[in-house]
């Protein structure tokens, strides 16, 4: 099937670079691009996988309050603080 389509020019660029990249005339790579994109959308639980964040015990705090930033930077700075 014929049909036209208009494209924005950043998309045809990137299309040219994969297409030299693969080896693919430009009606081919849309073609195998527009394939993948379909696929990906439409199959059900294609979503991606939660990313989580494994906890790691950092020790006990050294400031049980951080409100007074003046004793934090003391401390940090490691001057006598009172």
């Amino acid at each position: 099937m014929r049909t036209t389509i208009t494209l924005e020019d950043d998309v045809v660029a990137a299309l040219k670079r994969l297409g030299t990249k693969r080896k693919l005339p430009f009606k081919d790579l849309v073609n195998t691009l527009l394939r993948e994109g379909i696929k990906s959308v439409s199959t059900p639980g294609s979503a991606k996988k939660k990313f989580v964040t494994k906890e790691v015990n950092l020790g006990k705090p050294r400031f049980a309050d951080v409100d007074n930033i003046g004793e934090v930077l003391a401390v940090a700075e490691n001057e006598s603080f009172r």
